[in-house]
């Protein structure tokens, strides 16, 4: 079976952020990370795979496609026997309790990826992102993600105005702070990861009450600075160890 011109249109469309908000779907591919979204709390709205692979052939909406059909559809090199169609959630309540991880306009698909799967990894359930943080929709992200996307609970906010009216402790990740290792960290509060070339914006400096560093073990010490993704990952286990 062929995929009809329309619906190519609306598959190629979603690669855009306005395109997903004004359809309300986003595409997910591979067996793993489709099967993820199946089995969550997300509704599927298409699914479109080989004719070599019949393991989706029991959905109603699942259409059996060629390999050149996939290849127009998918946004992978090498295309992954099946693609999703998602249907996005309504936005949840924000639950302000526990540990909380807060994105302050990380730009970079693959690290708001990673960031999602260290949140699944370590129990974080929560993730704030400013509204100028890449799009948890977009196709790199999901496909970074891995499924974790389906077990955090996202929330896309002015973070400023959050961080002013949590009651939570607030921490924020900065070259300069204290080391995170002689640091008592909490059980429950806000931790708070910069941009990926500009750290954290002067604005919520001002707000955040701690600030922690990861010490630099190196003999010449000429690290410029760690990947957010892994500093967020060495913050979060120690977070984790300390609790």
């Amino acid at each position: 079976m062929s995929i009809s011109k329309n619906q190519l249109k609306l598959i190629t469309s979603l690669s855009q952020k306005k395109y997903r908000q004004k359809h309300k779907l986003f595409l997910a591919e591979g067996i793993k990370v489709v099967q993820e979204f199946i089995d969550s709390s997300f509704k599927l709205h298409q699914l479109f795979t080989t004719t070599d692979f019949e393991f989706y052939n029991h959905l109603n909406n699942s259409i059996s496609i060629s390999e050149n059909n996939l290849k127009k559809i998918s946004n992978l090199k090498s295309p992954n026997k099946v693609v999703g169609l998602f249907e996005i959630p309504d936005d949840k309540e924000l639950v302000e309790k526990d540990l909380i991880l807060a994105l302050d306009d990380i730009n970079d698909p693959g690290n708001l990826g990673t960031i999602i799967r260290l949140c699944d990894w370590f129990g974080i359930k929560t993730l704030v992102c400013s509204n100028n943080t890449v799009d948890c929709y977009n196709p790199k992200v999901v496909q970074a993600s891995m499924g974790s996307l389906t077990r955090v609970s996202i929330h896309y906010l002015d973070l400023v105005t959050f961080l002013l009216q949590t009651k939570l402790p607030t921490f924020m990740a900065d070259m300069h702070g204290e080391n995170v290792y002689k640091t008592k960290l909490p059980k429950a509060g806000v931790l708070v990861m910069g941009n990926e070339a500009n750290g954290v914006s002067d604005e919520i400096k001002n707000i955040v009450s701690n600030t922690i560093a990861i010490p630099r073990f190196g003999t010449l010490q000429a690290t410029e600075s760690l990947n957010v993704a892994t500093a967020t990952a060495i913050l979060l286990s120690e977070f984790k160890r300390q609790n």
